[in-house]
């Protein structure tokens, strides 16, 4: 493995309503303050370390918290291509490689350039109303379209590259990244794709006499869903759901940029930690 460059402007990014991240990240600063030139603190919603990495001010971002902290984080640092480090301090950790016990072998792998950088596929989201461009988001894990209040399923039709696909008539679509194919869509029946892939997956969600398998795209393909129901909501990575009308398209392809997270040693940690998580009874280190 190439030794990569040693960061020296370090932002550490907290959980805003987990009270142990910032006890943590002051532990973590204070370790790092003697070997780089600059360490800064903050909540992810503090909006003054916010505009700080939009201006370049640093060479990493250290994520402190689970799965929600490291997507937050990536939606901040992904357009900017500021690699980011997550430690594990909260409950699944799918995304993240350190565990709280061993972030300071990981920080002195990091100072020492010890380190290699995975590039995580996002997915840019658009959604148009009677033809004109009503938003646009991206996502690392997935896009939902799904019912809203009302219980009974809704209709959805998906054109893959100007090109029909099919119907369905469900509680969703999901439109997962690989590595959103650990997430929602692993729990709707997808299958788990490496992270290095590229392609986008489709995968219904508690499908009625319609198509019930899940549908991986190929790489750089684009979706069009078309709603057939005043029922239907939109939501990427899990943010505020949005209200859809009968009509409305949702158009999903690759996104001009992708995350950044900086890991070490093997490219199989993948699998490892995903055993882990399947397997809880597992110890460390035993293979299934």
């Amino acid at each position: 493995m190439d030794t990569l460059p040693r960061p020296q402007r370090i932002a550490i990014a907290t959980h805003p309503r987990l009270p142990a991240t910032q006890t943590f990240a002051q532990e973590l600063a204070e370790t790092l303050q003697t070997s780089v030139a600059t360490v800064c603190t903050g909540s992810l919603n503090d909006v003054g370390l916010r505009q700080r990495v939009k201006d370049g001010e640093f060479d990493i971002l250290i994520a402190l918290g689970g799965d929600g902290t490291m997507l937050r984080a990536a939606h901040l640092c992904a357009p900017l291509q500021v690699p980011i480090l997550g430690i594990n301090l909260g409950h699944l950790g799918f995304l993240i490689q350190v565990a709280r016990d061993d972030w300071q072998q990981a920080i002195t792998d990091l100072l020492a350039g010890r380190y290699w950088l995975e590039a995580r596929l996002m997915l840019r989201v658009e959604m148009h109303r009677t033809g004109e461009l009503q938003g646009v988001w991206h996502a690392l894990n997935e896009v939902v379209i799904a019912r809203g209040q009302h219980v009974h399923p809704i209709q959805l039709t998906a054109i893959v590259d100007d090109l029909p696909l099919t119907s369905y008539t469900a509680d969703g679509l999901i439109a997962a990244t690989p590595t959103g194919s650990t997430a929602y869509a692993l729990a709707a029946g997808g299958p788990i794709l490496p992270p290095e892939l590229r392609n986008m997956l489709l995968v219904p969600i508690a499908p009625h006499l319609t198509v019930d398998r899940a549908v991986v795209l190929s790489e750089g393909s684009s979706v069009a869903i078309r709603t057939h129901s005043d029922n239907a909501i939109l939501s990427v990575d899990g943010q505020m759901p949005i209200g859809l009308a009968e009509d409305d398209v949702i158009t999903i392809r690759t996104g001009e940029y992708s995350a950044l997270f900086i890991r070490f040693g093997d490219r199989g940690y993948f699998y490892r930690n995903l055993m882990q998580h399947i397997n809880p009874q597992l110890p460390p280190g035993v293979r299934p």
